[in-house]
């Protein structure tokens, strides 16, 4: 029989036991703890006989007596502290005194004879058995089946938490990621791992196959369980979304790469393919995945397409639109409207201005410099122009709707909207009311108001989100997507603007004539050449505005080192240089790159106030980047902010270090539990800086970058350089990046979908989607007369 997680051993385990005297800090949430425990013995060297003791623990009992098992380690600002990785608490192990602790006051209702007949009938392992299965005690003689539940209620009360994580850890779970199988599955924690450990999968983020297949090995499922291949398949085809953005799997690979995944452990039985085709079917029948014409979709992926296909296809249908104003009373707008602005609009400016105005939905496309957000500008002046409506949004009392509603997928992308506009503009989540688990506020039962709505960065957009930003427009709002096709696709599965532009099933402009050239910008002029897929000649040649610095991947901390110091102490910020990289990890990677930076931008002050997290140190002008979306507090991932305050726990009530972080003047407290939501972001991802813009890019490309380097990615990062692009490595590594277009391989059907002339009937997608799961600065200030060569020499 295998041994039972609670019955391994700990001894070789560095360990302190002792009793708690004091709970100095306990966050209900995430667990996070640190005690005061007086020391009784332990296997380490520590210096006092009172111990701080750190770790993740449900909520601990004073006066009480555990085995904290993890390391010492050495704190900066508190000094000396046992770092618990796990915990036991000390209960009896003889039969006496089992007896002695189940007729103590802690159990009401179970006196000694009782107890007595409890351990005679289960012996040693009494507490073990009970924790494990309660009706264990419906055997013992003369105890009622209410009592029997009540002493099983409260020694799960007083020993289930515990024990359960003790098990977890064991069984190869850190403590954060038991808490959250805890919080899934509370009292029946152990007992859902030993019946199908590969439920962990579906029900708890974060545990992925290969885990719950570890599990299940320990607890004997075969190679060829029905419920490890299902797993399999699943992980899969979510991996296939999530890591590569496909929204759905061919079923030829599907069955190829779980083969793979399950063959992989050194199981003795090999899965054949009819094994993996058995239960893709079985899965299809059981509305898990979802079977098309030999393409296997989540559920989530399936639904959202058909959705946004179907809700597009009703938007474009409508013809209200076509003939509302006659074209002499177009034009004659138009002339005013440039008259006023002093501008002269191209041809291909003029013609998206009317598309805009005279269709239902628009596509406006087109690269850096192009003159997106002219046009932009143009469609909301004239709009207001031709239907009468102010373009202040004062005019407007409490109970009527703005007409014009703008959004993007980010907070930057947002702010530069309204830069450019002068009109209100937020994050697509803010608009559609996002509230974390509760979901989204606004959908077609609950539209969003308005007259015409802007999606700035639309490539930006992943299926998911469009579905519910689509439900959300009621029929009678225009809509007019923003966005560059060439730029990265979403992070998200999918590529919404992209399929919407091959289907030719919506009106589309792209506009070609490069408009910013009057100011000779070679940045512009070489993001264009990297489109279609080439490099200028002299892309190593120095510019005004650019220039090339050949290194090695050995040599690139020490070069942008230079290149940042340089502008540094010419006076230029944080804020004017942003430097970008494809990966993290490595010499040449975000976070090495990051810790160099801060040195530079914003060293260690005397007197400054610093708080260390992990291997990271934050300090007060620290640039930092969000992680998470708080939609309630009005931020959201890919958000720049500075560390404009840090508190000591000494200086408040909440006794813990705490950052107040400015995100353009909104003031966010995060306190230190909380720090893992922002990183660092002198240097950030390419992924991350989308959607915005800055003064100054540095932009490393090395050999070693080569599994991320890619046309779209180096396209997306040189554009994000308003002023000047620094670029620094290997002609060949940029070559090679530039050559290579292989992200234009998702799979998705979203264009299939839009030009199929069959709709899809209300009611059948209503009920198949019922219950789905799922889970700035101003950038010319002091630039006059600048090139990237002053940021390169003294």
């Amino acid at each position: 029989m295998q041994e039972h997680p609670d019955q391994m051993k700990l001894e070789d385990e560095p360990f302190l036991k002792g009793t708690v005297q004091a709970v100095i800090f306990h966050n209900e949430s995430n667990l996070y703890s640190v005690l005061k425990v007086k020391v009784i013995e332990t296997s380490e060297n520590l210096e006092e006989k009172t111990a701080s003791v750190t770790g993740y623990f449900p909520a601990l009992h004073e006066e009480e007596t555990y085995t904290f098992y993890g390391k010492v380690t050495s704190h900066p600002k508190f000094g000396e502290q046992f770092q618990a990785t796990h915990f036991q608490k000390e209960v009896p192990t003889t039969k006496q005194g089992i007896i002695h602790y189940l007729s103590s006051d802690l159990f009401e209702g179970i006196g000694k004879k009782t107890a007595e007949e409890i351990v005679g009938k289960l012996g040693s392992e009494t507490l073990h058995k009970i924790m494990r299965d309660p009706a264990v005690l419906y055997d013992v003689p003369r105890l009622s089946k209410k009592k029997a539940d009540k002493l099983a209620a409260a020694l799960q009360e007083h020993q289930g938490l515990e024990q359960i994580m003790i098990s977890l850890n064991q069984y190869g779970f850190g403590p954060q990621l038991s808490m959250k199988i805890y919080q899934v599955y509370e009292s029946e924690t152990l007992q859902k791992i030993e019946e199908n450990p590969y439920q962990l999968v579906k029900d708890v983020e974060g545990i992925g196959f290969i885990k719950a297949d570890e599990l299940g090995a320990r607890t004997g499922i075969s190679g060829s369980d029905p419920e490890r291949i299902r797993a399999a398949l699943l992980y899969t085809v979510e991996t296939a979304s999530l890591q590569d953005g496909h929204t759905y799997i061919q079923t030829k690979d599907l069955i190829v790469e779980t083969r793979k995944l399950l063959n992989q452990t050194g199981n003795e039985y090999k899965v054949t393919e009819m094994d993996v085709a058995d239960q893709i079917i079985a899965l299809g029948e059981g509305k898990e995945m979802i079977i098309e014409d030999e393409r296997c979709y989540h559920p989530s992926l399936f639904y959202a397409e058909q959705s946004v296909a179907k809700r597009i296809q009703k938007i474009v249908s409508q013809t209200e639109y076509a003939d509302q104003f006659p074209e002499s009373e177009f034009l004659l707008a138009l002339g005013e409207l440039e008259e006023r602005l002093g501008v002269q609009y191209a041809p291909t400016q003029k013609e998206a201005i009317q598309k805009a105005l005279m269709s239902p939905m628009l596509l406006l496309t087109g690269g850096p410099g192009t003159g997106k957000t002219t046009v932009i500008k143009g469609i909301v002046e004239l709009y207001s122009d031709l239907h009468g409506v102010s373009l202040d949004p004062s005019d407007y009392k409490k109970d009527e709707s703005f007409p014009f509603v703008l959004a993007a997928p980010t907070g930057r992308a947002a702010k530069r909207m309204t830069e450019s506009t002068g009109l209100p503009a937020v994050t697509i989540h803010r608009l559609l009311g996002w509230n974390g688990s509760e979901g989204f506020s606004h959908d077609d039962e609950q539209p969003i108001e308005g007259k015409l709505v802007i999606i700035d960065e639309s490539s930006m957009l992943d299926i998911w989100l469009a579905n519910h930003l689509f439900k959300a427009i009621p029929d009678h709002i225009q809509v007019i997507m923003v966005g560059d096709e060439h730029q990265l696709p979403s992070v998200g599965p999918g590529q919404v603007l992209r399929d919407l532009l091959a289907s030719q099933a919506v009106p589309a402009v792209t506009l070609t004539d490069i408009y910013r050239q009057a100011d000779g910008s070679s940045i512009v002029e070489l993001a264009h050449d990297m489109k279609n897929g080439v490099l200028p000649k002299d892309i190593t040649a120095r510019s005004k505005d650019r220039s090339f610095i050949k290194c090695s991947a050995d040599q690139m901390k020490e070069v942008i080192e230079k290149v940042v110091s340089n502008a540094a102490q010419k006076g230029y910020s944080a804020k004017d240089i942003q430097v970008l990289a494809p990966m993290y990890k490595g010499k040449a990677g975000i976070n090495e790159l990051n810790k160099m930076l801060q040195h530079i931008l914003n060293p260690k002050k005397p007197k400054g106030r610093e708080i260390p997290f992990g291997d990271v140190v934050y300090r007060t002008g620290d640039k930092v980047l969000q992680l998470v979306n708080q939609p309630e507090n009005n931020i959201f991932n890919g958000d720049i902010g500075e560390i404009v305050s840090i508190f000591y726990a000494k200086e408040n009530t909440e006794k813990e270090d705490m950052a107040v972080i400015s995100f353009d003047g909104n003031e966010i407290t995060f306190t230190k539990k909380d720090f893992h939501q922002f990183t660092h972001a002198y240097c950030c991802s390419i992924h991350k800086s989308q959607g915005s813009e800055f003064p100054i890019v540095v932009l490393p490309v090395v050999r070693s970058y080569y599994r991320m380097l890619r046309r779209n990615l180096l396209y997306t990062a040189i554009t994000r350089s308003k002023k000047f692009l620094i670029l620094c490595g290997e002609e060949s590594a940029l070559e090679w990046g530039v050559k290579n277009n292989e992200d234009s391989l998702r799979q998705t059907s979203l264009t299939m979908r839009l030009v199929q002339t069959e709709e899809i009937m209300d009611a059948e997608l209503a009920a198949l989607q019922k219950e789905l799961p799922f889970s700035v600065h101003d950038a010319n200030i002091g630039m006059e007369g600048i090139t990237p060569f002053d940021f390169m020499h003294e």
